[in-house]
């Protein structure tokens, strides 16, 4: 059986202290959602280009294996930037759930908390990494070439 706490101002201040990493959680979903659309769009042209890699052949059929290569790339990259953003979110959560305990019980785990807050910001940085890879690669595969860009149209002749 859980002690009594002390008093409605002990749970307040345990509250205090569980606010932070909630907000920390609140700005890791909106990353969350900012990655998620960044995956489905990698997706959805990835699904695009499917039917004209099997319908090309020669230099153009080259050139799209190489664009599926590289959203295959970042998809695999966004992934691992989910990944590691939920893995911080449920490391902040159980410090949420060790800060509450901690002031139910008043058990001693300051260390198990600092850990794991330590291991989200970490997952988290390692997250937040990962996607700035995968938007360099983005932007660095949509460069549009010199060639195209100093392409003039021939006037036609006038026979």
């Amino acid at each position: 059986m859980l002690p009594a706490t002390d008093s409605p101002l002990q749970v307040a201040q345990t509250i205090q202290l569980a606010v932070a990493p909630v907000f920390l959680l609140a700005g890791v979903g909106a990353f969350l959602n900012v990655c998620a659309a960044r995956l489905a769009r990698i997706v959805d042209r990835a699904r695009g280009l499917e039917p004209r890699v099997l319908a090309s052949r020669g230099d153009e059929h080259d050139m799209l294996i190489a664009e599926i290569r590289i959203l295959d790339r970042r998809m695999a990259l966004v992934s691992r930037a989910i990944f590691l953003s939920v893995l911080s979110a449920v490391l902040t959560c159980l410090v949420v759930v060790l800060l509450f305990g901690a002031g139910l019980t008043g058990a001693h785990v300051g260390t198990a908390i600092a850990l794991l807050f330590i291991g989200s910001m970490v997952s988290l940085a390692v997250g937040f990494a990962i996607f700035l890879i995968e938007t360099r690669m983005g932007a660095r595969s949509v460069r549009i070439r010199p060639a195209i860009l100093q392409h003039e149209v021939d006037e036609p002749t006038g026979d």
